[in-house]
């Protein structure tokens, strides 16, 4: 339809006045498809629940696929093919990059030109995201996961669990940013419950400038020797994406090894960990969607803010406690938003 029918469509000389002072590349452009990239980690015939909650979160704020929004979706499984999804993502030329995990990583590396809204698990700033959380500065905002205070709520929940905890073994992954930052949180609680601390490094391969050098899958089997030979009565796991993909080999050790253990995010508990609190990380994938709509209308990823969520998810594996023979307090069951059974 011509610019001309549609002005006399919608009736008036005022309108049609108003109409015709646009310059017609403003009009246009309030009317094209707007293109947005999905670059994620996993395969792009299996269902992506931070993808679907993206795509609920980008309805309800008017952007329909079809109608005035085109998704492309490009998947990473790994490290070795992130450059390339990262390459097929920017070829398709999109408005908005929105990604996920290390893959915020890989489009930093790439220089990409475009804005790029993140959900991150680690400290933005020091994975060089990000000038500050108030002002990114660059291409690159979003939400990360890294909510310091929940740190210490896990350590206190497996207390409130099992009061003769004495001495915890904390497994993390020092090369993700914001680890120092969880782990000193860490310490604060422990010394504030009376309790002791051994800390246990698993290095991974790393794509930060300026990372230590990585171990191997096999340093994981010293690692769980070395943390039964501490004696601890708990295990707890810094989660980022590369502590989720050994998942099911440390909740077969911390089972076997009758250690309860905790992390942060609900699929560690769905691996077979006992128990996770923190970010209701779907919900921060939908609110991904907030961000993305200011961009298109025109705000720049330098002026707005990284945010943390508001939204925490407690899960309680049921299987797990009971290989471990033990039972969850009634109070801690009420307050679960999902018992794994």
């Amino acid at each position: 339809m011509r610019r001309r029918d549609v002005i006399s469509l919608l009736g008036g000389a005022e309108v049609a006045n108003s109409l015709a002072a646009l310059p017609f590349a403003a009009w246009a452009q309030a009317n094209k498809i707007r293109n947005v990239a999905w670059l994620g980690v996993g395969q792009a015939d299996q269902p992506s629940p931070y993808l679907e909650s993206l795509r609920a979160g980008l309805r309800e704020l008017g952007w329909v696929e079809g109608r005035n929004l085109k998704m492309g979706t490009f998947w990473a499984t790994g490290l070795d093919d992130m450059a390339a999804a990262t390459q097929q993502a920017l070829a398709s030329d999109p408005e908005v990059v929105v990604t996920q995990e290390f893959m915020a990583i890989a489009m930093l590396l790439s220089k990409a030109p475009k804005p790029v809204v993140f959900g991150f698990s680690g400290d933005p700033v020091g994975a060089r995201l990000a000038q500050s959380w108030s002002r990114p500065g660059g291409n690159f905002t979003g939400m990360s996961y890294l909510a310091v205070e929940l740190v210490g709520k896990r350590v206190e929940l497996l207390k409130e669990w099992l009061p003769d905890t004495r001495r915890i073994a904390v497994l993390a992954r020092p090369q993700h940013p914001g680890e120092d930052i969880e782990r000193r949180a860490t310490e604060e609680v422990v010394k504030k419950l009376g309790m002791e601390m051994s800390y246990f490094p698993f290095l991974t391969r790393s794509f930060l400038p300026g990372a230590p050098p990585p171990g191997d899958q096999g340093d994981l089997d010293k690692i769980f020797r070395a943390i039964a030979a501490d004696r601890c009565d708990a295990l707890v796991v810094f989660p980022d994406s590369a502590m989720f993909e050994v998942s099911e080999r440390v909740a077969n050790f911390a089972r076997d090894a009758k250690l309860p253990s905790v992390s942060g995010w609900y699929p560690f508990a769905q691996k077979g960990l006992l128990m996770t609190y923190g970010p209701n990380v779907r919900e921060l994938y939908r609110s991904l969607a907030r961000y993305t709509d200011r961009i298109l209308k025109g705000a720049k990823p330098a002026d707005l803010p990284v945010e943390v969520p508001a939204k925490f998810y407690l899960a309680i594996n049921l299987k797990t406690a009971k290989a471990l023979g033990i039972a969850p307090p009634a109070r801690l069951i009420t307050r679960a938003d999902e018992v794994i059974e």
